[in-house]
């Protein structure tokens, strides 16, 4: 029985997972076209009946463009997110579809155990999630402008775990945007650039040794690529004593792209 992750799309321009097994699929977040995120699922061979939960992060455009559309040809499955994120979101739905969550209560959708920890983000009240089921554990952790002691004690046992390199300061600083621009996404409430990835990574990985596959994700269009991205990680855990291509083994997330099918067991 296999826990698996996708990524529909990750970036600014729209974000969309999903984490599944044989029996239940989860949608987390929705900021691509339903168009997209239903041919998604197809080209991965999940059912549309599989899938029983939309979890949002946050209410940035990039995460609930497609809310309201995904409830409409999703008639069946649920919605959840935290009551300050609910109150961001424009979109009607029956209470019984509307689930509200609060940072770390686990909460179960068929045999996966979800947990939502706080990120830092310049949104109401922002989360990532960790999906556990029978020993193996998967993480999400993006839209966040450092790594919060709740996202440490829950990402640090992920067998996948997915983490923003959202940008190069030196390319951020160079990208011609308005300084208030390049201060908030730099900024705490901001994103996690590609060095803060590669120090996150290091931290969990030297607390506890296992296999890892680590996804980084959101990269900016702009002011990164996945190039730049990977060999930066790559260097800080090589300064770190960490080898990738060992226990630890990363890829890039391309923006726009449905990913490979990654399994954990």
């Amino acid at each position: 029985m296999s826990l698996n992750f996708c990524s529909l799309s990750s970036g600014s321009s729209g974000n969309c997972y999903v984490v599944f097994d044989e029996e239940t699929a989860l949608l987390i977040d929705a900021g691509i076209s339903g168009k997209k995120i239903l041919e998604g699922l197809g080209k991965i061979n999940v059912p549309e009946n599989r899938v029983k939960a939309l979890l949002i992060t946050h209410e940035h455009s990039d995460h609930i463009r497609s809310v309201r559309v995904v409830n409409k040809k999703l008639s069946h499955i649920k919605t959840y997110a935290n009551g300050a994120t609910w109150q961001c979101i424009d979109c009607q739905l029956d209470d019984t579809r509307r689930m509200v969550i609060s940072s770390g209560e686990s909460f179960f959708v068929g045999g996966i155990e979800i947990v939502p920890f706080r990120t830092s983000h310049d949104a109401a009240d922002s989360v990532g999630y960790t999906f556990r089921k029978a020993g193996s554990q998967i993480s999400i952790l993006t839209d966040t402008g450092y790594v919060t002691d709740d996202a440490y004690e829950t990402i640090g046992d992920a067998d996948l775990l997915v983490i923003e390199a959202n940008h190069d300061p030196q390319v951020l600083r160079m990208c011609g945007r308005p300084l208030h621009v390049i201060k908030r996404i730099a900024g705490d409430l901001g994103h996690l650039s590609n060095e803060d990835a590669g120090k996150c990574i290091s931290r969990i990985v030297n607390a506890k040794r296992k296999t890892r596959q680590i996804l980084l994700a959101h990269l900016s269009g702009e002011n990164n690529s996945p190039d730049l991205a990977k060999i930066t990680v790559k260097n800080v855990l090589a300064d770190r004593n960490i080898r990738i291509g060992d226990e630890t083994r990363v890829d890039v997330i391309v923006r726009d792209r449905i990913s490979p099918v990654y399994m954990v067991r």
